[in-house]
C-alpha cells in the first residue's frame, strides 16, 4: 500500500466480532439429571468447566434440552470468532459424563477449540451428530 492510498478499516460486527470458544452444556430433561445418571457428579462437572473457562478465557453456558437425550450428557463446543474464520464449526460431544471427558473438553477449549486446535483423539470418539432440527435452524 502506498503512502497515497488511505488505510482501509475493517469493522467486525455480529458473528464476526471477537468472541471466545464457548461450551454449551445441556442441562435439560436428561443431561445433568442425577436420577438418570446417578454415578455422575453433574454439579462438579459444571463447576470444573466454569473454573477452566475462568482460567483459560473461554465461555461456558447452560441450556435446556439440546435433543439427543439418548446420548446424554451433551456438550457443544462452539468455535471462537477466529476459529470460525479458520473453518471451525460447532462440535457436539455426547456421553460427556466422566472426568476424563470433562478434562479433554477443557484441554481442547483452552487450546482454542474448533478451527484452531485439534481435539484429543479419544474425545473424537464421543462426537455425535446434532439433531436434524438443529442443523436446519443453523442454516437460516
Amino acid at each position: 500500500m502506498s503512502a497515497a492510498t488511505p488505510a482501509r478499516r475493517t469493522f467486525l460486527i455480529g458473528a464476526a466480532r471477537e468472541r471466545p470458544c464457548t461450551l454449551v452444556v445441556c442441562r435439560g430433561c436428561c443431561c445433568g439429571d442425577p436420577r438418570k445418571h446417578p454415578g455422575t457428579d453433574h454439579a462438579w462437572q459444571l463447576e470444573r468447566l466454569r473454573a477452566g473457562a475462568a482460567e483459560h478465557g473461554f465461555a461456558v453456558r447452560t441450556t435446556d434440552c439440546l435433543g439427543p437425550c439418548d446420548q446424554a450428557n451433551v456438550i457443544v463446543v462452539q468455535p471462537s470468532a477466529a476459529g470460525r474464520r479458520a473453518g471451525g464449526r460447532p462440535t457436539w460431544v455426547g456421553f460427556a459424563m466422566d472426568d476424563d471427558c470433562t478434562e479433554e473438553v477443557l484441554e481442547w477449549a483452552a487450546a482454542g477449540g474448533p478451527g484452531l486446535a485439534e481435539p484429543p483423539v479419544t474425545l473424537e470418539l464421543q462426537f455425535i451428530d446434532p439433531p436434524r432440527d438443529a442443523r436446519v435452524r443453523s442454516r437460516r
